[in-house]
């Protein structure tokens, strides 16, 4: 056990208090983030936007430009989401929960091969030397910049692409020695489990209303 507090604590022993603190905020903001999604609740969008925005910066700073931009992403998209989670027509939402259509599956697939260019072109054009986790940063990259897209419009499967991604990232960060986020992580990957149960749940109980 001291072992695993020895390793959450040993790569945070050189790094300024101000970081440790946004990282905690970020961490706790990330997670309330999380379950709002669960819950199909628009609180998703400004805890998440604050979590990400914070991530940002502290990715930029350690010089992860592949994970840093898909947080300038995610704080992007996090507009558009609130934004459409948000419309009303008759007091009920006008975007439901459902599956991705064919169209849609290939506008995924087609997003996911751009990001994943586009990361490996921010890392080549700021001279950093792509080692083996920076090709996992480039994949991943691409599979949340999809999960984002498919969440923003309340498709399922942007449970199934978090799950995918986050069970990839959590050794990925703990390698980089990023304890916080890489536990942050596991608990995004339980949590996205519980979300899609729960949105499999409410899109069986359409069905049946239907």
């Amino acid at each position: 056990m001291s072992q695993i507090f020895d390793f959450f604590l040993n790569a945070y022993s050189e790094t300024p208090t101000s970081f440790i603190v946004l990282e905690a905020i970020a961490f706790v903001f990330g997670i309330l983030s999380v379950f709002y999604a669960k819950k199909v609740h628009i609180w998703v969008y400004p805890t998440g936007l604050l979590a990400t925005v914070i991530s940002v910066y502290l990715l930029y700073k350690a010089a992860y430009f592949g994970d840093m931009m898909m947080n300038f992403y995610y704080s992007i998209m996090s507009l558009y989401g609130w934004w459409n989670w948000s419309r009303k027509n008759n007091n009920s939402p006008v975007v439901p929960v459902s599956r991705t259509n064919l169209k849609e599956k290939l506008v995924g697939f087609f997003m996911f091969s751009i990001t994943m260019f586009v990361t490996y072109m921010v890392y080549a054009l700021t001279g950093v030397a792509i080692q083996g986790e920076n090709w996992i940063d480039i994949f991943t990259s691409g599979v949340f910049f999809t999960a984002m897209w498919y969440m923003a419009n309340k498709k399922i499967e942007n449970w199934t692409l978090w799950i995918f991604a986050d069970i990839i990232t959590v050794p990925l960060y703990a390698y980089r020695g990023l304890g916080m986020l890489s536990l942050q992580y596991l608990i995004f990957t339980v949590i996205a489990i519980l979300g899609y149960l729960a949105w499999k749940k409410s899109l069986d109980k359409n069905k049946e209303i239907v």
